[in-house]
């Protein structure tokens, strides 16, 4: 059996339909080789960037791909999600479009603007302890004392295969020996995966966490569920310390490594991105470059990377960019 053939908790042919259902708006963003920060990485990198749509992150896709799904069996139930931001943001815009009441659970150290931005879209915001996963418990808590429905990032396959169509794009128009995603709570890498080692099995699949949230790395490397007391990194968007269960059984047979990288690294990398390509990205959202920046023996390939996040305050920008 052939892998395009082999059984998977996420579907190939959902990848291909969420590419003919997903709001536009979030599809086709642009790719290209940026000179200056090749020039300055000593590498062929593909950028694919997610940052230039309503959201300004890859999110929306995965989040209206589950909707279109799901939206027949959810009745009249209220939606809950937890998120360091970015997420939750996905969740209120696809929620508002359908006139849907969303809550969104969030530590209370979450990045101020995306919650503001969750509250603009019409959420319900609710600030629940220091620690995302803390907070990602106590909606779970919620949904079972209220009869909600918790929409968990990585757990739901259909937000994963949303973010598939991210590879469906690159592979499309470009080859590439490696592609490099930031690993979070599992959905673009896995999704990206899915459909990368499908049509082109030959390109190397690679995960980038922070060493300060190094919770994922840790559990793939030991084939088990590994959680952590704390996480410490700027990288909110990645900064996992209990994985989710289903997300790191897809990245069995899909991933071929996960490296870490250091919170030096990804500030390096967010400056370089700026400076070189002109773009503003938050730091899970450049977690690949910090990764070639780190591990210079990855820039003898071609290569491709997702910027999937640019959701920054003014003072983050001023603090990390300048």
């Amino acid at each position: 059996m052939s892998i395009i053939d082999s059984p998977h908790r996420l579907s190939l042919h959902n990848i291909e339909r969420a590419a003919a259902v997903i709001d536009p708006v979030f599809l086709d963003s642009p790719q290209f080789e940026c000179e200056p920060l090749n020039q300055s990485l000593g590498a062929s990198l593909l950028l694919k960037v997610e940052t230039l749509n309503p959201l300004r992150s890859f999110k929306g896709r995965g989040a209206d791909f589950f909707m279109h799904e799901n939206l027949p069996t959810l009745a009249a139930r209220t939606l809950v999600c937890a998120t360091a931001g970015n997420w939750g943001q996905a969740m209120a815009y696809v929620c508002r479009a359908r006139g849907r009441p969303l809550v969104v659970y969030t530590a209370t150290t979450a990045n101020a603007f995306k919650v503001e931005r969750m509250r603009a879209m019409g959420a319900e915001v609710r600030l629940h302890s220091d620690d995302f996963d803390t907070a990602k418990e106590e909606a779970k808590r919620f949904c079972e004392s209220a009869g909600a429905t918790f929409v968990e990032d990585g757990r739901e396959a259909s937000i994963a295969e949303g973010a598939g169509t991210i590879a469906r794009e690159l592979l499309a128009r470009h080859r590439f020996d490696t592609l490099i995603l930031p690993l979070g709570n599992g959905a673009l890498l896995n999704g990206a995966a899915r459909w990368a080692k499908a049509h082109a099995p030959e390109v190397q699949v690679i995960g980038v966490c922070a060493e300060g949230a190094d919770a994922m790395a840790a559990s793939w490397n030991a084939h088990r569920m590994i959680e952590r007391p704390a996480v410490n990194t700027i990288a909110d968007g990645i900064a996992v310390r209990r994985p989710v269960a289903e997300a790191l059984a897809d990245m069995d047979g899909l991933v071929d490594n996960v490296l870490l990288v250091s919170e030096g690294a990804i500030e390096r990398a967010m400056r370089l991105v700026f400076h070189e390509a002109g773009l503003v990205v938050e730091p899970a959202g450049v977690v690949g470059i910090a990764a070639l920046i780190e591990h210079p023996p990855l820039r003898s390939q071609r290569l491709a990377t997702v910027l999937c996040g640019s959701n920054l305050t003014t003072e983050q920008m001023a603090r990390w960019l300048y």
